[in-house]
Formats: C-alpha cells, sequence, structure tokens
C-alpha cells in the first residue's frame, strides 16, 4: 500500500499519536474547529463567523501584548516594550487583511442569515473595548452592554481606574525630560484622551531634537504606526459595513455606518498627530 510514496516515518517522524501529545491536542483543535455554530443555512454565514471568530483571537494577542508592553515600560525596559508594539501594529495589519475576505460577501449574502444574528452588533465585544481602554479611549458608557457579565464588567472597569498604557508613556516622557514626575499630567481615567498642550510641548522637545532624545522619537513613531494601523482597521470596518448593508441600522441598534464614521475622528495620542502641524 502506498508504493512509492514517501513514508515521513523512515526519516524518524513520529506517525503513532495514541499516547502522545500530537498538533491537534496541543493546539485544542477539534473545540475550535466545533465552535462555529451556524444559526441558518445560508452558506455565508460560516465566513461571518470564522471572520469575527478569529477576529478576537487576533484581539486576545492585542491584549496579551500590551500588557507585556506597559509592564516593560514601567519597569524601563523599552527594547521588550518597542517588540510588542511593533506586534501589535503587524497584529492590526492581519486584521486589516481580513476585511478583503470579508467583502467578498454581497448584501443578497448577509440578508440570507442576518436575522440570525439577533441584537448581536461588533460593538459589544469586550476584547476591543478593553483595547481602547488600554490605549486611551475611555467611553464609561460603554461598560453598559457587559452588565449581564459580571466578570468581564469588573474587568473593564478595573482598567478604567488604573492609568492607559498612554497614561504611562507620558509619565515615561515627563521623567526622561524633566528628570522627574512633578508635572506629570493626571490620566484622564474615564473619559477619552483629550490632548494636552504640556504634553504636546515634550513631544515637540524630542522631535526637534532627535538625537538627543533618539529612543523617545522612537517610542513615538512606533505609537504613530500603531494607530495608523488601527485607524485603517476602523475605515476597512466602515467600507465593509457601507458595502454589505448601506445606512441600514445595525443589528446591535446602532446607525450602522454613521455610528462606525464618527468612530473615526477618535484619536488615541491626539498630542503626536497635531505636533506635526508645528514641525
Amino acid at each position: 500500500m502506498g508504493k512509492g510514496a514517501y513514508n515521513p516515518a523512515a526519516g524518524g517522524a513520529k506517525m503513532n499519536f495514541a499516547d502522545a501529545m500530537s498538533y491537534g491536542d496541543y493546539l485544542h483543535l477539534e473545540p475550535i474547529l466545533n465552535s462555529q455554530a451556524t444559526l441558518s443555512t445560508a452558506h455565508d454565514e460560516l465566513l461571518f463567523i470564522v471572520q469575527h471568530q478569529t477576529s478576537e483571537l487576533w484581539m486576545k494577542l492585542i491584549l496579551h501584548e500590551l500588557s507585556a508592553a506597559r509592564e516593560a515600560l514601567k519597569t524601563g525596559d523599552t527594547a521588550t516594550m518597542f517588540k510588542m508594539l511593533a506586534r501589535v501594529s503587524r497584529i492590526f495589519e492581519q486584521l486589516n487583511n481580513q476585511w478583503d475576505v470579508l467583502r467578498t460577501m454581497t448584501p443578497a449574502d448577509y440578508t440570507a442569515f442576518r436575522e440570525a444574528l439577533g441584537p448581536s452588533s461588533g460593538f459589544q465585544s469586550y476584547q476591543y473595548r478593553m483595547i481602547e481602554y488600554v490605549l486611551g479611549n475611555r467611553n464609561p458608557n460603554m461598560l453598559k452592554p457587559h452588565a449581564h457579565l459580571p466578570k468581564v464588567h469588573a474587568m473593564l472597569s478595573e482598567e478604567l481606574a488604573r492609568p492607559s498604557f498612554y497614561d504611562e508613556v507620558v509619565r515615561h516622557l515627563f521623567r526622561a525630560l524633566d528628570g522627574h514626575e512633578n508635572n506629570v499630567p493626571e490620566p484622564q481615567l474615564d473619559s477619552p484622551h483629550a490632548a494636552v498642550p504640556e504634553i504636546q510641548a515634550r513631544w515637540k522637545t524630542v522631535y526637534e531634537n532627535i538625537d538627543d532624545y533618539w529612543s523617545l522619537y522612537e517610542l513615538g513613531e512606533k505609537l504613530v504606526d500603531l494607530e495608523d494601523y488601527f485607524r485603517r482597521w476602523r475605515f476597512n470596518h466602515v467600507t465593509t459595513v457601507e458595502r454589505v448593508i448601506g445606512f441600514k441600522r445595525g443589528t446591535g441598534g446602532t446607525a450602522g455606518v454613521e455610528y462606525l464614521r464618527r468612530m473615526l475622528n477618535v484619536e488615541l495620542f491626539p498630542e503626536l498627530w497635531h505636533l506635526r502641524g508645528e514641525l
């Protein structure tokens, strides 16, 4: 049987996994690949589910990296932090590429199963909300969709009570330039981070004296890079939604495209963008 076919066992490859860990065992593939429970007979519902489940897996990794980056920054390990931030940007690039796959779904394809979604909607993703909270876009009103999940609600509330990653960056910036933290602005814990003139002034000093503050300059550009990819992800989301449902209301009751377009105006690190007009 299999005459002439290559046999990996001849080269030493293990072929019997009755009593050993296999690839599928390690990755728990069986429960993962059996988690796509479609609620209709529509062909494209599986695409829709896989798209969003894989997005949630990537977001889990983003939160893992941002948590490590924040801790590295607090201990002064900027090399590790830079690595984590670069990885987060690449993950957002992957998330951006996924929209190209979802855009192969036509309005008719989506209509065939949209009712099965009920009031569920992507804006209810608690991992996405956590990413925004960690980066500094903090809207306490967005806790409400998670009130039915006490552990999730508590986790998001705890994040709102601590300085964001960008707050830690600002503290690092002031400490490096001023030699102390006495003048650091108070963290904006329970509202989206708004531009602060004192913070922008410090970043301007860095960008006008790159050779003297190369590490801070590199940090600033890493943050701009991250937000650049994040903005593209939001824009691609808007474009995809408009292409598929036009200006209908979202399944979760939002204004759909109009709601998503409003989110395009949110700036995560406003001082780093505003200072560019002063250079």
